[in-house]
């Protein structure tokens, strides 16, 4: 009896001591549903290590890859500069019969070898170049330099110091509400920019299978990003064991339906100039492996907060059975799954707003902008994806269910 209530003591002490969920693996590691989530677990990080080796960017096509992009001015230097004249007069040569202005920009270069010397941008005239900014005395601008005509052109705005004003203001605003987990998700976020620049973007430009390549780095990603942020407990094995399951499912129903539809891969102006860059690059593949990256930023978001979400309904009342846990679970997450899923078609609309201004001035009825591949690639990416948000729910809630049914099994 003395044993029984210091046990009890010692999980009331836990409840109030701690900020996360763990457990006990002595206390589960009989569960046949704990043995077989382990097994295909470690399984599949081992494929995934092989599967990292095995595709590692070797850098063999980097010098070709590397001159075709020169070849179709895909690269050139850029160097900051400062404006220090802008003025606009009247273009002393006309390309139609009204009246035109021209803009006439003097800049010090900050950058390279003639730093701090004036150079005059060449004169630019809006009505055929209506893009370039009316610029001021003091705007920090970014310049291209061609080396062939020892010329310097304007490439853009030097935007970076306000960008990182908003890094700064993400990062203390994370921190602050989430502190150390918040602050282990900004170092997990770090590593899958990681991932995709030095794993998937070389890897894929060196020939290898971009789904292939994209399976791969999210599993990379999951398994780093969950156990990194949310710690090696059995909630997060749970939610990776989710996770994993419903990318296997996008990945399923995305290649069925990729078939399906028949897409050429060229639907945007970078697939037309990726081929220039590397002639065997699949470029259908690099859009189904796509799908699949960007499932993955909402499927852990679910796995992990029903996970947590069945995990304390079991630590505020030890006697709910695995059912009723599973059931409690799924109400909370049909909530959650409603508003993701809108979520999801939310994100894609809103970067194509441009795209969808023209087609409503197309008198074109929406089965046939539908019908566009523009579009049916971002309603299959939407639908697909959401199709393996609504499985990670009932996966992951009656995995944590299960294996919370343990009155020892799960302590807070």
């Amino acid at each position: 009896m003395g044993e029984q209530e210091s046990e009890d003591l010692n999980v009331s002490h836990s409840h109030n001591h701690s900020s996360h969920l763990t457990f006990g693996l002595r206390d589960v590691k009989t569960s046949l549903v704990f043995r077989l989530i382990i097994s295909a677990v470690s399984i599949t990080a081992a494929l995934t290590v092989l599967g990292v080796v095995a595709l590692w960017p070797n850098n063999e096509r980097s010098e070709e890859i590397q001159q075709n992009a020169d070849q179709i001015a895909l690269t050139s230097e850029l160097l900051k500069a400062t404006v220090e004249e802008a003025t606009e007069t009247v273009c002393p040569y006309s390309i139609t019969s009204e009246v035109e202005t021209c803009r006439n920009v003097t800049v010090v270069l900050q950058d390279g070898p003639e730093s701090g010397s004036l150079v005059i941008l060449p004169q630019v005239n809006t009505s055929f170049d209506p893009t370039f900014p009316k610029l001021t005395a003091g705007d920090d601008i970014i310049l291209g330099f061609d080396a062939p005509t020892n010329s310097y052109y304007y490439q853009d705005r030097d935007r970076m110091g306000s960008l990182w004003w908003l890094i700064v203001l993400f990062a203390a605003t994370v921190i602050c509400l989430a502190r150390v987990r918040g602050l282990l998700a900004l170092f997990a976020m770090g590593g899958t920019v990681l991932v995709l620049v030095k794993f998937v973007a070389p890897s894929v430009l060196d020939g290898n299978d971009p789904v292939l390549v994209c399976v791969v780095a999210a599993a990379l990603i999951a398994y780093f990003s969950l156990y990194f942020t949310h710690g090696f407990n059995l909630m997060t094995t749970v939610a990776l064991a989710g996770t994993l399951t419903a990318l296997g499912l996008t990945l399923g129903i995305s290649w069925a339906f990729f078939e399906l539809a028949k897409f050429s891969g060229y639907s945007s102006e970078e697939a037309f100039v990726l081929p220039f860059l590397a002639e065997s690059l699949d470029v259908r593949g690099l859009l189904l492996g796509g799908t699949i990256i960007a499932a993955l930023g909402a499927l852990d978001d679910v796995t992990i907060t029903q996970t947590a979400t069945v995990l304390e309904l079991r630590n505020r009342n030890s006697e709910l059975s695995a059912s009723q846990l599973a059931v409690s679970g799924l109400r909370v997450g049909r909530e959650h799954i409603a508003s993701t899923v809108n979520t999801l078609l939310l994100a894609y609309a809103g970067s194509s707003i441009p795209l969808l201004l023209l087609f409503a001035v197309s008198e074109q009825s929406l089965t046939n902008v539908a019908n566009s591949e523009l579009i049916a690639i971002e309603l299959v990416r939407t639908l697909c994806g959401s199709i393996g948000l609504v499985a990670a729910l009932p996966v992951t809630t009656y995995l944590a269910a299960f294996l919370s049914s343990s009155r020892k099994a799960l302590s807070q």
